[in-house]
């Protein structure tokens, strides 16, 4: 599994908990790469380390998009796509120290895919403000 499908994982499962809240954040981790036959364990790691740093650090990160949306916006505005991919990416950059460039393309490529027409330009103008 390379990288990029890693982290496609990843952000249905980030995506799928900002649907439906998890009382347990390890069993709907472990539930999730269970059902899903995820059986690399680089995959499994990233996943984890993702979902709980996130976790961890949920505050700063939703102040961090919230600070860089344009002044009418409002965080519950943006919709849960965008939201998964954008809370991915900005773990990646600040707390795992991603190359930005390779983040924000990567971010862009799971909007095109998952999110609405404008998801793509969006995603990449919260996050070009932010490393900025």
């Amino acid at each position: 599994m390379n990288r990029s499908a890693i982290r496609e994982k990843a952000f249905e499962l980030i995506y799928s908990l900002e649907i439906q809240k998890q009382e347990d954040l390890q069993e709907a981790v472990d539930l999730y790469i269970e059902n899903n036959e995820i059986t690399d364990k680089n995959a499994q790691e990233y996943i984890k380390d993702a979902v709980f740093g996130i976790e961890k650090n949920k505050e700063k990160i939703v102040e961090q998009i919230e600070k860089n949306l344009k002044k009418d916006w409002k965080l519950d505005r943006i919709s849960k796509i965008d939201l998964a991919i954008l809370k991915l990416a900005i773990y990646e950059i600040q707390y795992k120290e991603l190359p930005f460039k390779v983040v924000i393309n990567e971010a862009v490529e799971l909007a095109k895919k998952y999110g609405e027409d404008s998801s793509k330009n969006f995603v990449n103008g919260v996050l070009a403000s932010i490393v900025n």
